[in-house]
């Protein structure tokens, strides 16, 4: 059985999130996962609207939600990362579809960034794609 499913990505680090792209398209073509719809949005803090808007669809499956919040000077990162993962929890209950979660951080060091683009990727593909089997 296929399942259709969207990607909401974080254009905030752009070379980043497409090589994490990359990595759920690849594993999507063989796993029975097809990606219907793609939106880029600027950052983490609107990702719950543009994830909100796309659970609506009756066509959609199931979405995965990628980026990175990197550690700055001060907790902003944090924060926004505590209340955006809080708020994409709660769409998942609220529309009882599956959402992968890769988004880095939050207060990811600048050095480890690039060695766990594709395994937080992969790993919130594979969630999605479990949790759409085992639903069925």
């Amino acid at each position: 059985m296929n399942y259709d499913i969207a990607i909401v990505l974080g254009s905030f680090h752009k070379k980043e999130v497409n090589e994490m792209l990359d990595e759920v398209r690849t594993f999507s073509q063989g796993h029975d996962l097809n990606i219907i719809e793609e939106v880029w949005v600027p950052g983490s803090m609107e990702k719950p609207l543009a994830l909100k808007r796309l659970l609506l669809n009756s066509k959609i499956d199931g979405a995965v939600v990628l980026g990175v919040i990197e550690r700055g000077e001060t907790k902003h990162g944090l924060v926004m990362g505590q209340v955006a993962i809080n708020a994409i929890i709660q769409l998942q209950l609220e529309f009882m579809k599956p959402v992968g979660v890769g988004i880095l951080g939050p207060e990811i060091l600048p050095d480890i960034i690039q060695k766990r683009i594709r395994p937080y990727a992969l790993a919130a593909v594979k969630a999605v794609r479990e949790m759409l089997i085992s639903n069925k």
